[in-house]
């Protein structure tokens, strides 16, 4: 189970969204994101979490070297790959990485990834590159998520993410702008709420596949 609160610009945020049971957090580096964190405000937040604690970089078009980078000065322990990135991005960063893809996704943007990638399906737009609050095909999602492992995004709320669970069966969840009263700045109660939902309906699925 994957449960991921993204767009952490806050400490009291994060620690939050762990105590009612998001399994990571996400933390985006883009300069043109409304949600972007600076580095040392990241790496504040990182060591205030708990061990073991998921936390990703988000990352667009980024070099190698700039991502390393700011895995060095942050601790974060994965990577999200929003952009055009190739797949040899995927070794040379050194940590475990999410590949962002369309619902539209053909085989071409699957291959060469390592088998342990984690791919993202979000409804993609080229300028806001995420957190637009647009819904994601769960047809299509579905149909991505019985050949790869998928952590379902776009559009995702308190009030659907139970039925996107159901439709799609995803290996986990993504939210941003879903939970949250601005950009960066999230509602404790939606947050609450989402990760409940999203937990209860992946364990419910769980027992019924047993």
């Amino acid at each position: 189970m994957f449960l991921k609160i993204c767009g952490i610009t806050r400490r009291a945020d994060a620690l939050h969204a762990v105590e009612h049971g998001a399994t990571a957090l996400g933390f985006v580096f883009w300069p043109k994101s409304p949600r972007r964190v600076a580095p040392d405000r990241a790496a504040e937040i990182i060591a205030a979490l708990p061990p073991g604690m998921t936390t990703v970089g988000v990352f667009v078009n980024e070099s190698i070297d700039g991502i390393r980078t700011i895995i060095d000065e942050t601790g974060i322990t994965a990577v999200q790959l929003h952009g055009e990135e190739p797949a040899a991005y995927a070794d040379a960063v050194r940590v475990p990485v999410l590949r962002v893809i369309g619902v539209e996704a053909d085989d071409d943007a699957t291959v060469g990834w390592p088998p342990e990638t984690i791919f993202v399906v979000d409804a993609l737009d080229s300028e806001r590159r995420g957190g637009t609050g647009q819904l994601a095909n769960w047809i299509a999602a579905a149909a991505l998520a019985r050949r790869l492992r998928v952590v379902l995004a776009g559009g995702l709320t308190e009030a659907n993410v139970a039925d996107a669970i159901a439709a799609v069966a995803p290996y986990g969840v993504d939210v941003a702008s879903g939970v949250e009263d601005a950009p960066g700045v999230k509602n404790p109660d939606k947050v609450a709420r989402f990760l409940a939902r999203a937990r209860s309906t992946f364990e419910q699925q769980s027992i019924s596949h047993r």
